[in-house]
C-alpha cells in the first residue's frame, strides 16, 4: 500500500483513517508512508507524553525532532532527557540561527513582537527539515484551542500533509491513557502549568491559558498555514 499514496487524496486518507482508533492510525501510517517521509516533532510539553509513548510502541525507529529555541524551562530539558531514555527515543535538536537567536535575546522580542520571536526561533529553523519530508506527525488535539477544533486527521499545509492521530480524543481519554500506562508527567504540571512552552512566554494557568498570557496569540506559528507568510510580509 505504501506505493499507492500518490493516488490517495486527503479526503480518501481521512475516510480510511478517521474511523480508526489512535493506535490503529499510527500503525496504519507505516502501511501508507515509508519512515523516511514522516517528520515527528515534539515540544516535550505537558501533553506530549502520550504520543511519544505511542511512537515508542509502534514506530520505535521514528526520530523525534525537538525544536530547541534556547528558551525552554530547565525542567523541560530534564523531562526531555528522562522520556528519551525511558522510551528509547532518538531525539534530534532543531536549533535557531545563532546570530538571529542572539538578537532575540538582546532585544527581548518575546515581549515586543512574540510572533517574530517564534518565527525566528521555532518556525524558520524547522522549514528545511520539513522540506525533506512529506508527512508531519503531530500531537494536536481538538479540545485544546479553537483553531485545533476545526482540524481533521489529515490536513494539508503548504503542500505538506499533517497527520493528527489524536485530534478527536478528549481530555479524559488523554488522562486515562497516561494513568493506565503510568506515564511520567511534566514536572511543571504539578506546579500549576497546564501547558508549557518557552520560559519567557509561559505562566501558570489551566489548559493553554498560561501561554502568551495577555496577548491575542494562541499558537506559536508551526501549525497555522499562513503564519510564516504573514511574518515575512510584515502583517
Amino acid at each position: 500500500m505504501t506505493q499507492q499514496r500518490s493516488k490517495l487524496s486527503i479526503a480518501q486518507l481521512n475516510n480510511i483513517f478517521s474511523p480508526l482508533t489512535f493506535e490503529q492510525r499510527i500503525r496504519m501510517l507505516s502501511r501508507v508512508f515509508p519512515m523516511e517521509e514522516v517528520l515527528y516533532t515534539s515540544s516535550f510539553g505537558t501533553r506530549s507524553v502520550m504520543l511519544l509513548h505511542l511512537v515508542s510502541r509502534f514506530r520505535p525507529n521514528q526520530p523525534v525532532h525537538f525544536i530547541n529555541t534556547t528558551f525552554h524551562f530547565e525542567k523541560t530539558l530534564e523531562y526531555r532527557k528522562q522520556i528519551a531514555e525511558e522510551f528509547g527515543l532518538k531525539v534530534i535538536d532543531v536549533l535557531p540561527d545563532p546570530a538571529q537567536n542572539e538578537i532575540t535575546v538582546k532585544e527581548g522580542w518575546w515581549r515586543s513582537n512574540p510572533d517574530v520571536c517564534c518565527a525566528v526561533n521555532k518556525v524558520l529553523p524547522l522549514e528545511p527539515i520539513k522540506a525533506k519530508h512529506k508527512v508531519w506527525l503531530t500531537g494536536l488535539m481538538a479540545y485544546q484551542t479553537g483553531y485545533r477544533s476545526s482540524l481533521e486527521v489529515f490536513e494539508e499545509q503548504d503542500g505538506m500533509l499533517k497527520f493528527n492521530p489524536l485530534i478527536d480524543i478528549d481530555e479524559g481519554e488523554w488522562y486515562f491513557y497516561a494513568d493506565y500506562h503510568k506515564l511520567p508527567r511534566h514536572p511543571l504540571e504539578a506546579l500549576g502549568f497546564g501547558s508549557v512552552g518557552c520560559e519567557h512566554c509561559t505562566v501558570k494557568g489551566q489548559g493553554r491559558s498560561g501561554r502568551w498570557k495577555g496577548k491575542t496569540k494562541t499558537e506559536c506559528g508551526l501549525h497555522p498555514a499562513d503564519f510564516v507568510n504573514q511574518v515575512q510580509e510584515g502583517k
